[in-house]
């Protein structure tokens, strides 16, 4: 009997990972570019980096969820 179809499970697990960091790049990237064109021209605040950008959506996103009842 000869299997039609074998998944290529390391294939299958890089897509994985890129699909998840592309998803994480778009979803920190508006905030990141807002964040540095406006905030250190009006604070003087330092600039984002990407990392920082997702890190801070993700903690406010924590902070800020609405309630559902």
């Amino acid at each position: 009997m000869k299997l039609k179809f074998m998944p290529n499970v390391p294939g299958v697990l890089l897509m994985t990972a890129f699909f998840i960091l592309v998803s994480a790049l778009l979803y920190a990237l508006p905030l990141w570019l807002i964040w540095n064109w406006v905030i250190p021209k009006i604070f003087g605040l330092p600039s984002l980096t990407i990392l920082d950008a997702f890190l801070l959506n993700l903690l406010a996103g924590i902070l800020f969820r609405g309630k559902d009842k």
